[in-house]
């Protein structure tokens, strides 16, 4: 039996009130007492002094953070600064790039995939999904390389792997290649555009679940395609999601269209996509309209936040701070007040947020995973408003630090 102590921990407590209103978060300092990766103990009474301790120094502890939509496998991170070239021809112009640039990067591919699972860790993740390209141009060589960066951290974090045919299922004939990814480390089956790339919605659609069935994973396709062309293949995406009997294992990607449906449409939107479970997962984009994050919570569609790319030959922006990203998501919202900032936290978690709707401790609980991260604020509001920033990372109980770091400290 392993007992390890997290003593002086900074929990939220409840919301303070004044007239009704929510206008702040109580707080308290507790002991955690963590036995065999779980909490087993949630005290204010401070444990012995020989035994096995870390102590907070009273920093706030929140959840730790998911990205669902990153790119680890093609990336700059870690190189030598590159912007990005002009685009001429829509996406259609970084797939002819990606035809020579994938097999320049597959030598330092898993080098720098590496390299920002340890951002990730940084900034108080513990698990990341992946999509990673599987085509003609490189095969699975960047799913080779996926795999084994992942697997090295497996003891600090989970993580998905999205087989993902960026260059269009059926346009670049990957049907094969996405098979076999599955049979070699992917866990999901993803897509792009099944109108606009692979200019069929309805074969695009059923090969993709199709595959999924065959090998009993879930799905996430990126759906870039707006207006009323968007939101048709999401609903064939409800039917098929229906057919398979998948409900719970599907997600949109960006959803592009869910920011040009108002009203009546938006709700019939959202009725469809709850029936199914189906999830949406977002960038925050500011070049664009973003999609109605708190209308969709309000519908119950769960939406979850993510990254995309981090300085890449789509993108030059990227941090890999969610907590940032969350910050972003709040002022585009007009989310000011202490509830909306606290609530943010949960597109980030998984759902999971310190406080309930009603101001009663729903995290952590004994008997939870000990995987969080303390952070340099007095409640989660404050953490989101004043982007705060991560002190210490958790996983199951195991305090998480840099395997780079740790490598070069041996072999120097």
């Amino acid at each position: 039996m392993t007992v390890i102590w997290i003593t002086n921990v900074r929990l939220e407590k409840g919301f303070i009130y004044e007239n009704e209103q929510i206008t702040g978060t109580s707080t308290e300092i507790c002991h955690l007492k963590i036995v065999d990766e779980k909490i087993a103990e949630i005290t204010q009474i401070a444990p012995d002094s020989n035994e096995n301790q870390f102590d907070a120094k009273q920093k706030l502890a929140l959840p730790s953070l998911r990205d669902m939509h990153i790119h680890i496998d093609k990336t700059y991170y870690g190189g030598p600064w590159k912007a990005c070239t002009p685009i001429t021809k829509g996406i259609f112009t970084r797939l002819e790039e990606e035809k020579e640039l994938l097999p320049k990067l597959l030598p330092t591919a898993q080098e720098r995939a590496e390299k920002m699972i340890e951002l990730y860790l940084k900034n108080g993740h513990t698990h990341i999904r992946t999509h990673c390209n599987v085509d003609p141009v490189i095969g699975l060589k960047n799913l080779e390389a996926t795999v084994n960066a992942l697997k090295k951290y497996e003891d600090v974090l989970t993580y998905d792997i999205v087989a993902f045919p960026q260059h269009g299922l059926l346009r670049s004939d990957s049907v094969q290649l996405i098979r076999d990814a599955m049979k070699n480390g992917a866990t999901l089956v993803g897509g792009v555009d099944p109108a606009t790339v692979d200019r069929n919605i309805e074969k695009s659609l059923n090969t993709i679940f199709e595959i999924a069935v065959e090998h009993d994973r879930g799905v996430d396709i990126h759906i870039h395609d707006p207006n009323s062309l968007g939101a048709f293949t999401f609903e064939r995406m409800a039917d098929y999601t229906r057919e398979a009997g998948m409900a719970g294992r599907v997600t949109i990607s960006h959803g592009i269209a869910l920011a040009d449906l108002e009203g009546e449409a938006l709700a019939e939107m959202a009725a469809i996509l709850k029936e199914q479970e189906i999830d949406v997962t977002t960038t925050i984009p500011i070049n664009r309209t973003t999609i109605p994050v708190p209308a969709l919570d309000r519908y119950g569609i769960p939406v979850s936040v993510g990254h995309d790319s981090i300085t890449d030959h789509w993108s030059p922006f990227g941090t890999g701070n969610t907590i940032q990203k969350l910050g972003t998501l709040a002022e585009r919202f007009r989310m000011i007040d202490e509830y909306s900032l606290s609530s943010a936290l949960k597109y980030a978690t998984g759902g999971v947020a310190p406080l309930n709707k009603n101001g009663e401790r729903v995290w952590p609980k004994v008997g939870d995973d000990a995987t969080m991260m303390l952070v340099d604020a007095t409640c989660s509001a404050e953490a989101i408003a004043r982007r705060a920033a991560v002190e210490s990372l958790f996983f199951k109980g195991k305090k998480v630090e840099s395997k780079r770091a740790e490598m070069d400290r041996i072999n120097s």
